[in-house]
C-alpha cells in the first residue's frame, strides 16, 4: 500500500508535512520521502523505513528543511519524491498505486528512445514511469490526464511545483485522498487522521479521478471526476486508520459494524470476544456489544521495539515480526471458549500459529470470525494480498487441495452458503486447528460500509471490478 500527504501555507510548512507524513506509517514499513519546495527550488530527502520510525529517520530534516509548499510519501515500493527536470519546469512528485502494464509502457519510452534513471529491483522506478507519462504533455493538468488514461490498475499522485501542489486520485478511486484546511494553510491526504492533531478540518473528499491546484489561498478543481468509482473495501476492513474516514465513513464505525454483523448470525456459546490486535479489535468490540458477551484482551501487542510488520518484502521476517509481537495471556486463556474477530484470513500461517499458543495454553476451544469473505482473487490493483503465487491465499490453497488445481470453478466458491464455499471454508478451518470458522458475508459487508456494491472493489472476493 502507501500513503500521500502534501501541505501549502502561508508559513512554514515542514513540521506540518513531517507529523502529516507520519500519521500514515501504518500504510507501509519500506520507505519514507519528503519534499520541499522554496526559493532554491526543491529539497528531498528519502529514508528507508524497514528497521525504525519514520519520526526517527526524519527529524534531522526538521532543521535544515524550509518552504511553503511540500509532499511526503511513505512507500512500500519505490523511493519517492522523485524530482524531475522537463519542459514543464522541475518538479516533484509521489504516487501511491500498482502500474500493472508497466512493461508496455517501458517498452513504449524505449520504442521512442526515452531512458529511465533510477531502477527498484532491477526495473524501472514506477514513480519514474508516471512521470515520464505527465511530462509527455505541455502542462501539468494534461500530463496527469495522460498518465492516468495509460496507466492500467491505480495510481493517485501529488505534484509539488513553484505553483502549489496538483493532488490527482486514481481514475476509479480505489485509494482515497482528502483535502483539508485551517487558517492560511490547505493540506491533501490518503488518511484523514493526519488533520485533527495538526489543526486542520475536512474539507472534502476528491472524487474518482479528479484533479485540483492548490496554494496557501485555496484549491481549484482543474478536472472533474469521472462517473465511475470503485474505492477498495479493504479500506474499512484492514489497512485504514481506525480515526480516518473515506467517502466520509469512518473506519472504526465500519468495523463495529461488520463485528455486529457477524454477530447477527452467530449463535455459538463462548466464554468471552477478542479481537486479534490491532485491525481485528473495531470487529471484535462491534461483534461483542451486539450478542452482550464480555471482551477480554487474551492477546497483547508488543510495538515499542519491534519493527512494523504490514508489508515486508520477506515473508519469514514478517511472520516473526508479527508472531513476536503478540503476547499471549495464559491467565486469560486456560479452559475458556474463546471467539476471535479478526480483518482478515490471507495466507493463515501466523493465525495458525496463534491458534496453536491459544490450545497450548489451554484453551477450550478457539471460533475465528473473519470481518471479510474468503480472499480467492490476488488484487490486481493495489499491492494488498499479491503474491507471486495465488496458492499463497488460504482460499485457492483450500480450493487446490479439494479440486486438484487452484483455479477452477472460482465464483461457485465465492458465492457464501454454496455446497463449495462451505467446503473451502471447512477445509481452511481444518488447516488452522480451530474449533469453528465463519466469514462475513459480502453483502453484511456491503452494508456495514454504507456505500452500494457498485461504488466499492469487491474484487478479492468475488472477482468483480471494472477494469482501467
Amino acid at each position: 500500500m502507501g500513503g500521500l500527504f502534501g501541505v501549502v501555507s502561508t508559513k512554514d510548512c515542514v513540521a506540518d508535512l513531517y507529523y502529516g507524513t507520519d500519521y500514515h506509517s501504518h500504510l507501509g514499513t519500506r520507505r519514507g520521502g519528503m519534499a520541499v519546495c522554496n526559493e532554491t527550488g526543491i529539497q528531498r530527502a528519502i529514508h528507508n523505513i524497514e528497521n525504525s520510525y519514520f519520526r526517527t529517520k526524519f527529524e534531522i530534516e526538521l532543521n535544515r528543511f524550509n518552504g511553503h509548499y511540500g509532499i511526503g510519501v511513505i512507500s512500500d515500493t519505490d523511493p519517492q519524491p522523485l524530482i524531475v527536470g522537463s519542459h514543464l519546469g522541475t518538479f516533484g512528485i509521489v504516487t501511491v498505486g500498482k502500474i500493472n502494464n508497466q512493461q508496455t509502457l517501458i517498452q513504449r519510452a524505449f520504442a521512442r528512445k526515452s531512458y529511465f534513471s533510477d531502477t527498484t529491483a532491477g526495473d524501472a522506478n514506477p514513480t519514474e514511469v508516471v512521470a515520464m507519462l505527465i511530462c509527455e504533455a505541455d502542462n501539468y493538468v494534461d500530463g496527469i490526464k495522460n498518465a492516468q488514461a495509460a496507466i492500467e490498475g491505480s495510481c493517485s499522485l501529488l505534484l509539488l511545483t513553484d505553483t502549489g501542489i496538483y493532488a490527482a486520485r486514481d481514475r476509479l478511486g480505489r485509494t482515497p485522498l482528502t483535502i483539508g484546511c485551517q487558517k492560511g494553510a490547505y493540506a491533501v491526504s490518503s488518511e484523514t487522521c493526519a488533520f485533527p492533531n495538526l489543526g486542520y478540518e475536512v474539507d472534502r473528499c476528491l472524487g474518482a479521478g479528479e484533479i485540483i491546484h492548490m496554494t496557501p489561498d485555496g484549491w481549484e478543481q482543474v478536472s472533474p471526476p469521472g462517473d465511475r468509482m470503485q474505492v477498495c473495501s479493504f479500506l474499512w476492513v484492514y489497512y485504514g486508520y481506525p480515526a480516518s474516514e473515506y467517502e466520509g465513513i469512518n473506519v472504526e464505525d465500519v468495523r463495529n459494524r461488520c463485528g455486529a454483523a457477524l454477530a447477527d448470525r452467530d449463535d455459538i456459546n463462548v466464554d468471552f470476544v477478542g479481537g486479534i490486535p490491532d485491525s481485528g479489535i473495531g470487529h471484535g468490540l462491534g461483534y461483542a456489544n451486539r450478542r452482550q458477551l464480555p471482551y477480554r484482551r487474551p492477546f497483547v501487542k508488543y510495538t515499542p521495539t519491534w519493527p512494523r510488520s504490514f508489508m515486508p518484502q520477506n515473508q519469514t521476517m514478517r511472520d516473526l515480526v508479527a508472531h513476536m509481537k503478540l503476547i499471549p495471556v495464559r491467565q486469560l486463556i486456560e479452559d475458556q471458549r474463546i471467539l476471535f474477530c479478526e480483518d482478515s484470513i490471507v495466507r493463515g500461517t501466523q493465525l495458525r500459529d496463534n491458534v496453536q499458543i491459544l490450545f497450548d495454553y489451554g484453551a477450550q476451544e478457539v471460533h475465528m470470525r473473519p470481518a471479510c469473505p474468503c480472499l480467492i482473487y490476488p488484487c490486481e490493483f493495489l499491492n494488498f494480498s499479491t503474491s507471486r503465487s495465488t496458492l499463497d491465499l488460504a482460499g485457492r490453497k483450500a480450493i487446490q487441495d479439494l479440486e486438484g488445481t487452484e483455479d477452477r470453478d472460482l465464483a461457485s466458491y465465492a458465492i457464501a452458503g454454496s455446497e463449495k464455499n462451505l467446503a473451502m471454508i471447512d477445509r481452511i478451518r481444518e488447516q488452522l486447528h480451530l474449533t469453528t470458522l465463519k466469514y462475513q458475508r459480502l453483502e453484511d459487508l456491503v452494508t456495514a460500509i454504507g456505500l452500494p456494491k457498485a461504488q466499492l472493489c469487491t474484487h478479492c472476493w468475488d472477482g468483480s471490478s471494472y477494469s482501467c
